[in-house]
């Protein structure tokens, strides 16, 4: 595995890993991670390419006040740097957020889209418990305890532990200002995702409480050529708690011939 830094059209830089040879297969972490996260899909028959979010890492941050389509443009220039055509293109959380809208927005730089552990248009109660939090982080207030404790269970204390040091060293600035992206952006391309016309894999954990089965099914059957996974036994870090499944997932999804009519 290498690691370079990659120059964008905007001046800005991100923090490449990458692996392997064959289709490029780029990943997106969730807020507060990093490239790192997705170790065990780094192994994975492709040309395998995990970057730093913004503000996140070593990647550079985006200006003050940025909302979902920043990320989504961002991740736009990150393709197009790497000047490799289309990619495949996988997310996780705020990740798949970003994948979802790039899809969407710029169908020419997406071969296929996954999209991990998504969000589709929380309840009232959830987005306001959501929009608290974005609030607390953007004070300097927030705790890592209560995420870690809704996406692991008590046996998982290993992996716990790699994804707190992860939260810990996060930038404030950069966890705050996608999480405020994230609070909000489950609505932004909710009702376009008809227009994906690539192949997509929608994955969730049946235990996740935020990004539940039901909005996966959702999120899979508006899509043309979407798929719906749902991996028993596992919560919001499940590509880190079920690699075996997660990867196994993506290798059939990678697998799919593309179609975009």
């Amino acid at each position: 595995m290498t690691s370079r830094t990659l120059r964008l059209s905007d001046g800005g830089t991100v923090r490449v890993l990458e692996q392997g040879a064959g289709e490029t297969l780029l990943l997106i972490h969730g807020v507060g991670l990093r490239a790192e996260a997705w170790e065990p899909q780094m192994a994975l028959e492709a040309h395998v390419i995990a970057v730093d979010m913004p503000g996140h890492g070593e990647s550079s941050p985006l200006p003050p006040g940025v909302r979902l389509p920043d990320y989504v443009a961002w991740a736009a220039r990150v393709i197009e740097a790497l000047n490799l055509g289309p990619v495949n293109v996988a997310g996780h959380s705020m990740g798949s957020l970003i994948a979802a809208g790039l899809a969407i927005s710029r169908p020419d730089l997406v071969s296929r889209v996954a999209l991990l552990n998504a969000v589709h248009r929380r309840t009232p109660e959830a987005r306001a418990a959501v929009l608290g939090r974005a609030a607390e982080i953007a004070a300097g207030a927030g705790s890592i305890e209560a995420p870690l404790a809704r996406w692991f269970t008590p046996d998982q204390a290993e992996i716990r532990g790699k994804v707190a040091d992860w939260l810990r060293s996060v930038s404030q600035q950069g966890y705050a200002a996608a999480y405020r992206a994230f609070a909000e952006g489950d609505s932004v391309y909710a009702d376009r995702l008809g227009e994906i016309r690539c192949p997509a894999l929608v994955l969730t954990g049946d235990g996740d409480p935020n990004s539940t089965p039901a909005m996966t099914r959702t999120m899979a059957g508006m899509v043309p050529h979407g798929q719906a996974v749902i991996i028993p036994g596992h919560r919001h870090m499940v590509n880190l708690t079920a690699p075996r499944e997660v990867c196994q997932a993506l290798r059939d999804w990678l697998a799919t011939r593309e179609a975009h009519a």
